[in-house]
């Protein structure tokens, strides 16, 4: 979870708005776009009811039209600058995430296998990740299930759900 995520944890709706250049709304809730100097600082996801906010400069309104056009249509592609961010194995477990097609799940323990590490390694990295959606960490599931998403492991949170709405999206099911 990024430094927006933990800061809108324990903020009132109207302050949460003021960390985002942008929100877009979701069937599952909404999306907060952090930018700052030409890049994408950080995606958030926001529960449902979050207001929208219209982009407030360029970067902001290309990461909003491109979340509404993945929404639209799971197999597009984000083109957009990411901010230089992550340890050195979390950007290797981040490549190997972005590396799997849509449509299709790796669980935590395909990953370290292949990064030679553990699974719960892998699990942090994706909790860290800062560009849900576009590094799709809801790709990558548990052994026996679905498993936690953005660091949380609720089976009926908010979060869970909407790793189950995104796998559903792009058409995996039995989740």
């Amino acid at each position: 979870m990024g430094s927006a995520a933990a800061a809108a944890a324990g903020m009132n709706e109207s302050d949460k708005g003021q960390l985002f250049a942008a929100v877009v709304a979701t069937p599952f809730g909404a999306v907060g776009i952090r930018v700052d100097a030409g890049v994408l600082r950080e995606l958030v996801y926001l529960p449902p009811g979050f207001r929208e906010k219209a982009p407030s400069d360029p970067l902001s309104v290309r990461a909003a039209r491109q979340i509404e056009a993945y929404l639209a249509r799971p197999d597009f592609r984000f083109d957009l600058p990411l901010a230089p961010v992550g340890t050195a194995f979390q950007q290797k477990v981040w490549a190997a995430i972005a590396a799997i097609p849509r449509g299709e799940v790796l669980t935590y323990g395909a990953i370290a296998r292949r990064l030679r590490s553990a699974p719960r390694a892998v699990g942090q990295a994706c909790g860290a990740n800062w560009f849900p959606l576009i590094i799709p960490c809801h790709r990558v599931t548990a052994a026996g299930g679905l498993g936690g998403f953005s660091n949380h492991d609720e089976e009926t949170g908010f979060h869970v759900g909407v790793k189950r709405w995104l796998l559903a999206h792009e058409g995996v099911g039995g989740y």
